[in-house]
């Protein structure tokens, strides 16, 4: 019995310091160009089940795309969940011209966005990581790795944002003007931005819009051409909406989860993004 125990215990410590990819390596798809390769990517995605949410060419990135899908069983349970784990409804897959496909892995993400909530939406997690695989090909992990236990209470260093962190953008009087607010803004582009995804669960209270940053000094364009194109699946950003409040994650969390591979020294060379990225969030959240 006591052989049993220890194997037990052995074996749930080496299940919970297995480290996580942010990324999985996708089959090649065809393509003569960016627009083809991410239409096949859409095809594979819906004929496997998944409805495509939107579709985004970060400005400054001309050979790569990102296109976003949700799952029904993955969406059923964050919204019994309720609250933040609404900002883990994106499946994001990053494509490139020559239709190289990374995607962005979901236990990776949900074990970071759902934190305490993970087990609750772990099964629907793994169907949907199984999803696609056989979509997409289930290749090899990307992006560098963090330890599975680790990434509930994620961050990049001592004295760094943690999720939630300084992620308060604005507060209205209903969710209703939360969410008309936010689409008013995407819609007519203020600061640079534009729409790529949205999913709201008026029931529930909560909403999440993906939010393309165009600006050509301090967008997507600038900071991701200087610390790793191969990582576009972090895109798109995203504002969350609970109850009357707007969200969103700080770059020194969000850019390090979806980077964590990169040194102190690469971070530096982007030091405004964080700050830069905040305010254009807050001006889409907030009432002209």
């Amino acid at each position: 019995m006591k052989r049993w125990l220890l194997l037990l215990v052995l074996g749930a410590w080496s299940l919970s310091a297995q480290a996580l990819s942010p990324y999985v390596v996708g089959s090649k798809v065809a393509g003569s160009d960016l627009n083809a390769a991410m239409d096949d990517v859409e095809k594979k995605l819906t004929g496997a089940g998944f409805r495509v949410l939107g579709r985004h060419t970060p400005k400054g990135l001309p050979q790569h795309g990102v296109v976003v899908a949700g799952d029904a069983a993955l969406q059923e349970a964050l919204n019994a969940i309720g609250g933040s784990a609404i900002a883990a409804s994106a499946l994001r897959v990053g494509v490139r011209a020559d239709g190289t496909v990374t995607y962005a892995n979901p236990e990776y993400w949900a074990r970071a966005y759902l934190r305490g909530d993970y087990a609750r939406a772990e099964p629907a997690v793994r169907q949907v990581a199984g999803k696609l695989a056989g979509a997409l090909g289930g290749g090899g992990p990307a992006g560098g790795d963090v330890k599975a236990e680790e990434l509930a209470g994620y961050r990049y260093m001592l004295g760094m944002e943690r999720f939630g962190d300084r992620s308060d953008l604005a507060e209205h009087a209903s969710f209703d003007e939360a969410v008309q607010t936010v689409r008013a803004n995407l819609a007519k582009g203020v600061g640079d931005t534009a729409k790529v995804y949205e999913v709201v669960v008026p029931e529930r209270k909560i909403a999440v819009f993906g939010v393309a940053l165009n600006n050509a000094e301090y967008g997507e364009g600038w900071w991701v051409n200087k610390i790793g194109v191969d990582n576009v699946a972090a895109l798109p950003w995203e504002i969350w909406i609970v109850d009357r409040k707007a969200h969103g994650l700080y770059g020194r969390y969000r850019t390090a989860l979806g980077w964590p591979e990169l040194g102190m020294g690469q971070f530096m060379t982007i030091m405004r993004h964080p700050d830069t990225t905040m305010q254009v969030l807050e001006s889409v959240a907030r009432k002209p």
